[in-house]
């Protein structure tokens, strides 16, 4: 079944120039993997589509049950340059999280 990432993880974004930095943490760790599976840098680039005009990174942290995201060329030359609204990229996590991505019929069976 597809289920918006947010029932999932949850997510904080912030920015770093010109890059919006996305982290997603899982909200149980058996989520993890499936956040591995399914939340690919592919799929986040194609979800934000020309809101992000350069390459899209993803880093693993297992540890802590959690992917961040750098979304390269996403603010429109950064917080002190840009005529965008979120300068800062605080609205990129958000966004992320209403991306929908497929989960086994039994993880969310008999819930709403």
């Amino acid at each position: 079944m597809k289920v918006k990432l947010i029932k999932l993880a949850h997510a904080r974004s912030g920015d770093k120039g010109d890059t919006a930095n996305v982290g997603v943490i899982a909200l149980k760790a058996e989520y993890y993997e499936i956040l591995k599976k399914e939340v690919t840098a592919e799929r986040v680039k194609a979800h934000f589509g020309e809101m992000v005009k350069g390459p899209v990174e993803r880093f693993e942290m297992p540890n802590i049950g959690a992917l961040n995201f750098l979304l390269h060329n996403a603010l429109g030359g950064g917080g002190t340059t840009t005529l965008k609204h979120d300068a800062q990229g605080k609205t990129m996590s958000t966004a992320l999280l209403r991306m929908e991505i497929e989960v086994p019929d039994e993880l969310f069976a008999g819930k709403d």
